[in-house]
């Protein structure tokens, strides 16, 4: 019985062996997994926080561009400003000058006119004499 008692303690060693065995190439495996797992997702997070910084520095040359636009704009809104001062000043003049035209004309008329009667009487008195 002694070497009875001795094989069913050797035989449960070995079933216990190798459940430990089995159990503990499980672990490695699950622990080979988590550990692909995590560098997949540091690997990740160093790609996003890549793309983050070089979307931080595009938006900041864009800021920059943006105010360069906005400052060109306020520029050309003077320049279009003072167009149409000038423009307006230019109708004015031109307006002024239309009517000293209408003026010089009816003046000149005036005079045509008053030339004709001055030789239509001029005339007349000298066909009297």
């Amino acid at each position: 019985m002694g070497e009875n008692i001795k094989s069913q303690i050797i035989l449960i060693l070995a079933v216990l062996t190798i459940i430990f065995f089995i159990v503990a190439l499980g672990s490695c495996s699950n622990a080979n997994r988590l550990k692909n797992a995590r560098d997949k997702e540091m690997s990740a997070r160093l790609d996003l926080e890549e793309k983050v910084s070089k979307f931080s520095q595009e938006k900041a040359g864009l800021q920059e561009k943006l105010k360069e636009k906005e400052k060109e704009l306020q520029e050309e809104k003077a320049s279009h400003d003072a167009s149409k001062k000038a423009l307006v000043q230019e109708q004015l003049v031109s307006q002024s000058l239309k009517e000293e035209l209408v003026k010089v004309t009816k003046l000149k008329e005036a005079l045509e006119e008053d030339l004709r009667e001055a030789l239509v009487s001029g005339k007349s008195t000298k066909s009297k004499r």
